[in-house]
């Protein structure tokens, strides 16, 4: 199976010409790629032995900076841009990084300083004209599985997320698997719309494209997406790029869809060139996937998990079937426990930072699901209370109702955003305590949370949760489906009036 190193020197001599990297209407060549991975790869030698951040905008630096250390076997911890200052200094001592890689070093120096790190800057590099800022921090040393490769931290459900550590060949698998399934070809021009240190988006946007001869363009100013960037005109916005730059795929999480396909719904042109629309990172509302199809975008959903290299099963053009996520990648095996838990085999993690229990062979994904019988797989809930966002945010409610009820004015809260673009709370106020009074607590909870995790809007309870309402069990846990059930209605009213104002 071809691997993303040999693979680009391979396309750097059959069609060195041939675009590589697009960005701002300048073009890298694939021989202009090999060669930069090649002296980036050079200027790291002296990390050998260390472990690698990146914390780089989006664009070829980031990506030429990774595929550098994937060539010298440098394992690599890229640095979500949605996470806090706290979720960064977290990730950098769990994986133990010894190297950070930045083109934004006053912005990191501070950060180092401000979180306890010691570092020091060591010479600049330059990264395909980009000047990159080299800090050698002081870190205890981590355990990392033999063979990481990667090291990929999701939104965090917490305020301290798991690392999850990859090999080279399950990432690569991956990478593969995603180009044949797509039909990728040399001729493909692949738009990089989620942040590159997305695992979707560094294996399905950079390496299978790569591997398959195609161009990579990094949308330009595309460093996250949340609820303040998917606003306004994006919809247009997004459209327009695509169109500009003659896209052929690109992936997306469901609020992007949305607002790509209320912008078609208005009147502008489809994006003439695009072929294939991956879709996931979060649950994708039917009625989406139905609008998606009267506009005539060519829209796929998928379903995967960091834990298992990302993307697990993927509808493609010769097998859809809407309402499934796909049929398992080839490289999949998929099975099912005794409660209908979905377990994968195949390209999974090599285990966590820091945690020494070993892997089984099949890995217990937490969400529910059955194949029909022509193979599709269909995901109908999870067994744990986590929430997924519309921005592909993991999220556990139980850490952000804790961070309210530290608040003196709220005495209990019950959290929900499950393929929703933001968070919503029921709160049970203090005796006393008015609107306002609660709307300054949630606001001063928001403040020791990332902005994912945030509730931007709320609703008083009718009463509190107890276990004579059926709202509490016995040893004092909500009842969060009898909740649910319960305001349904009420915060459908609730995401519908704010919908301009948060989507």
């Amino acid at each position: 199976m071809p691997t993303v190193i040999p693979a680009l020197a391979r396309h750097a001599e059959s069609q060195p010409m041939h675009c590589a990297i697009e960005n701002g209407g300048q073009s890298l060549s694939y021989a202009g790629l090999h060669a930069a991975v090649t002296a980036a790869a050079t200027q790291l030698q002296d990390a050998a032995g260390s472990t690698m951040a990146l914390a780089i905008r989006h664009g070829p630096a980031w990506a030429i900076a990774d595929l550098a250390a994937l060539s010298s076997e440098i394992p690599c911890v890229p640095l979500p841009p949605f996470f806090t200052d706290a979720q960064q200094a977290h990730a950098l001592r769990d994986a133990g990084v010894n190297l950070l890689l930045t083109d934004r070093p006053d912005f990191y120096a501070l950060l180092l300083q401000q979180q306890g790190i010691p570092a020091s800057r060591g010479d600049d590099i330059r990264l395909c004209s980009t000047g990159i800022a080299q800090f050698r921090l002081s870190m205890a040393p981590a355990r990392l599985p033999p063979g990481t490769a990667k090291v990929t931290y999701t939104s965090g459900t917490t305020g301290s997320p798991k690392g999850v550590c990859l090999s080279a060949d399950a990432m690569e698998n991956v990478a593969h698997a995603l180009a044949a399934a797509t039909g990728m070809t040399p001729a493909d021009r692949h738009a990089c719309l989620l942040p590159l240190a997305t695992l979707l988006e560094n294996l399905g946007g950079i390496y299978a494209p790569l591997l398959a001869g195609a161009c990579v363009i990094p949308a330009p100013g595309q460093q996250d997406t949340d609820a303040s960037t998917i606003a306004g005109n994006y919809g247009a916005t997004l459209a327009g790029m695509l169109s500009r730059t003659c896209a052929t795929t690109a992936i997306m999480i469901p609020q992007m869809l949305h607002a790509l396909i209320s912008t078609l719904e208005n009147g502008l042109p489809r994006p003439a060139a695009l072929r294939f629309v991956a879709v996931g990172g979060a649950r994708v509302p039917p009625a989406l996937l139905a609008r998606a199809a009267k506009t005539g975008l060519p829209v796929y959903e998928g379903y995967g998990l960091s834990e298992c290299a990302s993307v697990v099963a993927l509808n493609t053009p010769r097998h859809h079937r809407p309402g499934s996520v796909g049929q398992p990648l080839p490289h999949v095996q998929i099975d099912f426990a005794a409660d209908g838990e979905i377990l994968v085999r195949g390209a999974t993690c090599l285990g966590y930072t820091g945690d020494a229990t070993p892997v089984g062979e099949n890995w217990p994904t937490g969400d529910l699901g059955h194949r029909d019988a022509e193979g599709f797989l269909h995901i109908t809930g999870r067994k744990k209370d986590i929430f997924i966002t519309a921005f592909g945010r993991n999220v556990s409610p139980e850490w952000v109702e804790s961070e309210l009820m530290l608040q003196p004015a709220i005495v209990q809260a019950w959290v929900h955003g499950e393929a929703r673009p933001w968070n919503a709370a029921v709160i049970v106020a203090r005796p006393g305590a008015t609107a306002a009074d609660v709307t300054a607590a949630i606001a001063a909870a928001n403040r020791n949370l990332p902005g994912y995790a945030q509730v931007r809007q709320w609703l008083p309870a009718r009463e509190a949760f107890s276990g004579t309402n059926g709202e509490l069990t016995t040893n004092g846990r909500l009842r969060r489906a009898a909740v649910a059930a319960r305001y349904a209605t009420d915060l459908e009213h609730l995401y519908t009036e704010y919908a301009c104002e948060f989507s």
